[in-house]
């Protein structure tokens, strides 16, 4: 099945369900995503351990995938943060605690590593960010970074981060940096956190990326602050925003390119909507979408 095809009864139609690349389950009430249009989705730091429960509550309805905890400098962002529990942050101080800290996340099964570069805060110097992204690989893990500031995702990309976990907000990058970034990394939407006059800047960011060939993904920040719980129409639209439509708007919010397998049918959704193909008829479809599995539905073979 790819992304804008499958089955689907009369006047209806079947999907992936969506992918939520950006959340923080720590500070939401997780258990409201089970049954949800919500399929899969990223936490992207928390205390090591916490996805263990995550997964029993969740499980088979949503697949979790969780980071563990920030990486920082010593007093690094986000240290001391209200919201950041203990064990949220791991400090960063020398080249054998990279190392040590890419191990620790194997062992709990992490999907990437996150590290955070934050202007205004204690950050990593460049030859420790270095080699913590090359121990990070050396292990099997990408890297995520949360790069806010003056010259941060400048710095993620010359140091071979994988993933920006924010569409670059805080300045207009330069051509040259888009363009290598395009070529190696992909960004995570979240869009929606940022009042207008800096989502401006995060928008126009994306649609320069977008047309170097760069990959975008659905991504909410879900926990940072009254994020919706489930489907973030703004979210989605706000993709529409930057340029994406058709295949590729359904690529960024369902993780499914074109062609691939079918999914599972547990990872599937019905609408009696007919297959979207712009941002306002995709925020409309999985808003209102059900899990297959429960859909009254006969799926009509092809």
């Amino acid at each position: 099945m790819t992304p804008d095809d499958g089955p689907a009864g009369p006047g209806g139609s079947v999907l992936p369900g969506l992918v939520d690349m950006h959340v923080h389950l720590g500070l939401v009430d997780h258990t409201a995503l089970a049954g949800s249009p919500v399929v899969e989705v990223h936490d992207l730091g928390w205390r090591p351990g916490a996805a263990r429960q995550w997964r029993a509550d969740l499980s088979p309805s949503v697949l979790v995938e969780a980071a563990g905890p920030f990486h920082t400098a010593p007093g690094g962002y986000p240290k001391g943060r209200s919201w950041a529990p203990e064990g949220a942050v791991r400090e960063i101080e020398d080249e054998p605690g990279a190392r040590a800290a890419a191990l620790a996340l194997v062992g709990q099964g992490a999907h990437t590593l996150k590290v955070t570069l934050h202007t205004g805060a204690p950050r990593l110097s460049d030859d420790l960010l270095h080699t913590l992204v090359r121990a990070a690989h050396a292990a099997g893990l990408t890297v995520s970074a949360h790069a806010e500031g003056a010259g941060q995702a400048a710095r993620a990309a010359a140091a071979g981060v994988d993933v920006l976990v924010h569409v670059p907000w805080t300045e207009p990058l330069d051509e040259d940096t888009v363009r290598a970034m395009a070529g190696n990394t992909t960004w995570i939407s979240t869009f929606a956190i940022h009042e207008p006059p800096v989502r401006a800047v995060a928008l126009d960011n994306a649609r320069r990326f977008l047309a170097l060939g760069g990959r975008l993904r659905y991504g909410t920040d879900m926990g940072n602050g009254p994020t919706p719980l489930g489907v973030n129409e703004a979210e989605i639209l706000a993709l529409g925003e930057a340029g994406l439509t058709g295949d590729a708007l359904l690529t960024a919010l369902t993780g499914v390119l074109h062609p691939a397998p079918e999914p599972p049918a547990t990872r599937l959704l019905y609408n009696e909507r007919p297959r979207p193909r712009t941002a306002a008829e995709c925020a409309a479809w999985f808003s209102t979408a059900q899990r297959l599995s429960v859909a009254p539905v006969e799926v009509s073979p092809r």
